[in-house]
């Protein structure tokens, strides 16, 4: 896997990551939406440590910096 995600990229998120599972755990979001929010919020965080998200392929986005030759 060849990273596609930029450092800003992975910020952002990771906030919104933070923001699911806080959401989550604070008991303001519950039920199926709830689960929908934290599973988004895993995935959200494993693509941003991993810096490669299989979505961007298709549409062929790349926030990585390109890497010097």
């Amino acid at each position: 896997m060849k990273k596609n995600m930029g450092s800003i990229d992975k910020k952002i998120r990771l906030v919104i990551a933070a923001i699911f599972a806080a959401l989550y755990f604070s008991g303001m979001v519950s039920g199926t939406l709830g689960i929908v929010l934290l599973a988004l919020a895993t995935i959200f965080a494993l693509t941003s440590l991993i810096s490669f998200c299989p979505l961007y392929l298709p549409f062929g986005i790349n926030t990585a910096p390109k890497e010097k030759k």
